[in-house]
């Protein structure tokens, strides 16, 4: 049939000042724009000293910022110097030195501080203790540490142990070392940071298609006639992917935007390390649809209504290779446009619009983040975005497909090395007859029931049900919604181990005794370790020559030392001595990653499952070898009457790590800074800069009226800042938090 024109006005139309601002070299007055090059002065004068130790750190490791992992400055896809904020503002964990004991010795004076200024100390140089009552940390041995630590693991029931591991820079031998450990000593609660913000892909993708995890490279970028960003704006969380997306453009791609904000690094962005775009900056996207928070699988819904109605799927493709297609068009027939409409937050031409554009494309990537997985529905919006690819057959061939994009470096190979309360390696589900096989395999007996994931382990804590918590990074506290929820649980457990690299807010809580044991950083482990991108590469970081922590370990190897202590016939289960020893056990016994053993110098790696999965369509994993179609049912996001929808956003930082305390993509906004439209300003008659006070069900908060480009009737706020307005809710399927609320405001 003929393709009708696409008409209705663009929403990324520029005014007059934004022209003149677009067309000043450099950005230099631009409101909404990173001053790289100040930027990396900053980050020169912080490694001063260390300058060398630092440039081979870029040069050669694999980068442990966000998960597109560039191997030194090179990349697989396009040619070039590949270097951003987010990697370089990092590099001080890495280069700075350790602490002194006096620096920790009155716990009441750091808690003062802020996560930053606590990083700022320097590294954790040694095993700490505080016990409840002590004034602060005291320096131990490492034998003291281990035999504390271990002593009370083996004098603990594993059922009341929790172990939490973070992403940030952590290897997949940490993982699969951290994780073995564990169930060899007994306990199934072992859980990654991952739950907080992808495992709902993991569950929605493996519903849909049969496997969790992207199915596209960054190449099928290149060329896509269509390029979807689907809540994520990856200038401010994956600065590295602009380029990709500026080559994309340069391709003839077509970039739309579905998100309840007008993201100002997604209209331009000033590319460094690209000459034309770090001068006049590249445009990036194309459409702008304004969805309402919550309401994507309404919009989804009726993008699908609009294909099936006008006979834009692709028939051939759902006959042969899905199931579900008669159950999901009865769904979308009986779906009234009024209900859609209310809970899309959109008119039905928007959606029309969408479907239009879509149809029109011949190949098509779809890429989201957290916008569609952080919400009690967040499944369901999961497999909503996975049946839209397939409504047209864009998966498995060049140029399509659908890419969570992740946000920390290696993450993607955490629950892939096994860390997940649910799962084996290799993404084998915790059963009587798996157990019974990695049992085997390991030589000891492993529990075969699913154990808790991290909000519910955290539930636990809070009932007294668990004395201890293994906590590798992160930070629970500030992470978690309900903050002072989480602060009470961890306060209840018996013993705290902190393994990490620099303290944390997290780290200073109270409990009956905290443990606190210094690791070392991915580019100090001897042997080097391995890390898997967003898009499944299994990339070998060496070891970097330079200065060292004198007292800091591997970090593959605190647990397995730990354990080794607290279990019988433990150095004979746990008998590695490198972490080649562990990528080839996982060569051996973890078939989706075949290739890790060979892994040995820089610049080797291996992409599970190749380029893209489901080459000739094949969803083998699912049943019939056919993909599954799912028509979600809407939602009621409706709120009182006088309320704001609240959804968080994330900005010059990396996880609960910021890089600083304004974010140059809102004009300088700072951390306290409540985005709110004109429209919903000039109504509640305040201005930039006004203090408000946020009331939620869950608490209340004063913080800073932001005009910005949100949707009306919405406000964004930066995470973890506004967790004590979250409540805790969960998506019931894959135990994700729910960062959203509704919000009443006054001023203050």
């Amino acid at each position: 049939m003929s393709r009708p024109r696409i008409g209705g006005p663009s929403t990324l139309r520029r005014n007059t000042l934004q022209i003149i601002q677009d067309a000043v070299p450099f950005g230099v007055l631009h409101p909404d724009k990173p001053r790289h090059f100040r930027e990396m002065m900053k980050v020169a004068v912080k490694n001063r000293g260390k300058w060398k130790y630092a440039w081979d750190i870029l040069n050669h490791g694999v980068c442990d910022g966000c998960s597109l992992g560039p191997y030194g400055l090179k990349d697989n896809v396009i040619p070039g110097t590949h270097l951003c904020l987010t990697r370089l503002g990092l590099l001080r964990l890495n280069t700075m030195d350790g602490f002194t004991e006096d620096t920790v010795s009155d716990v009441e004076k750091l808690r003062q501080l802020t996560n930053e200024q606590l990083q700022d100390l320097g590294r954790i140089p040694f095993p700490l203790v505080r016990r409840r009552g002590d004034e602060g940390f005291r320096r131990i041995s490492w034998d003291e540490a281990l035999d504390l630590a271990g002593g009370t693991l083996r004098n603990t029931d594993p059922e009341r142990v929790a172990w939490f591991i973070t992403s940030r820079g952590i290897t997949n031998e940490t993982y699969y070392a951290f994780q073995k450990a564990a169930r060899l000593y007994g306990s199934r609660h072992v859980d990654i940071c991952a739950r907080l913000c992808h495992a709902a892909s993991v569950y929605g993708l493996s519903d849909t298609l049969g496997v969790g995890a992207p199915n596209c490279s960054l190449k099928d970028l290149i060329g896509s006639e269509l390029i979807v960003l689907w809540g994520t704006n990856l200038a401010n969380n994956q600065p590295v992917s602009t380029k990709y997306l500026m080559y994309a453009k340069e391709a003839g791609s077509r970039v739309v935007v579905v998100n309840p904000a007008v993201e100002a690094g997604l209209l331009r962005y000033w590319v460094p390390s690209a000459p034309k775009s770090a001068v006049f900056g590249s445009q990036l996207a194309d459409d702008h649809f304004s969805v309402g928070i919550g309401g994507d699988i309404a919009f989804m819904n009726g993008v699908m209504k609009v294909l099936v109605e006008r006979g834009e799927v692709h028939r051939e493709f759902i006959g042969k290779h899905t199931t579900g297609f008669v159950e999901a068009k009865a769904t979308l027939e009986a779906m009234s446009w009024e209900d859609i409409e209310r809970e899309a937050g959109l008119p039905r031409a928007e959606m029309e619009r969408f479907a239009l554009l879509y149809a029109q494309a011949k190949t098509a990537v779809f890429i989201y983040s957290m916008g569609l997985t952080q919400h009690r529905f967040g499944v369901e919006n999961v497999r909503s975005i996975a049946t839209l690819a397939l409504m047209r057959a864009m998966v498995g061939k060049p140029r399509t497909g659908i890419m969570p994009i992740r946000g920390h470096s290696g993450v993607q190979g955490g629950a892939e090395c096994g860390v997940d309360p649910a799962k084996f390696p290799g993404g084998e589900k915790v059963t009587e007859e798996t157990a019974r096989k990695w049992g085997e395999a390991w030589g000891k007996t492993v529990p075969s029931r699913p154990g808790m994931t991290t909000p519910e382990q955290l539930e636990a804590m809070h009932r007294g049900e668990f004395d201890v918590l293994y906590a590798v990074g992160g930070n629970l506290l500030e992470t978690m919604p309900d903050k002072p929820f989480a602060r009470e649980a961890m306060t209840r457990v018996k013993l705290r181990i902190h393994q990490d690299i620099v303290l944390n807010t997290n780290t200073l809580l109270d409990a009956d005794t905290v443990l606190v044991l210094p690791g070392m950083t991915r580019y100090e482990q001897p042997g080097g370790g391995t890390s898997t991108s967003t898009e499944r590469r299994i990339r070998f970081s060496p070891e970097i020559p330079g200065p060292r922590i004198a007292e800091a370990r591997p970090e593959w190897l605190i647990p397995v030392q730990i354990v080794q202590r607290a279990i019988p016939d433990g150095e004979k289960l746990l008998a590695w001595q490198g972490p080649q020893d562990i990528r080839d056990e996982i060569e051996r016994l973890v078939p989706l990653y075949k290739g890790i053993g060979s892994l040995k110098k820089e610049g080797d790696w291996v992409q599970w499952g190749g380029e893209r999965l489901f080459e000739d369509w094949n969803f083998a994993k699912m049943p019939g070898g056919r993909a599954r179609l799912w028509v979600q049912p809407l939602h009621d996001v409706r709120i009182p009457e006088g309320s704001f929808r609240l959804t968080t956003r994330r900005g010059k930082q990396f996880n609960s790590m910021l890089s600083g305390t304004r974010d140059p993509l809102v004009g300088g906004a700072d951390r306290l800074s409540v985005l709110i439209s004109e429209e919903d300003a000039r109504a509640l008659g305040v201005d930039n800069g006004v203090a408000i006070r946020l009331k939620s069900p869950n608490g209340e908060m004063e913080a800073r009226a932001r005009i910005s480009r949100v949707k009306p009737g919405t406000l964004q706020m930066y995470w973890p800042e506004a967790n004590p307005l979250l409540p805790r809710v969960y998506d019931p399927i894959s135990g994700e938090p729910d960062y959203n609320t509704h919000v009443t405001i006054q001023r203050v």
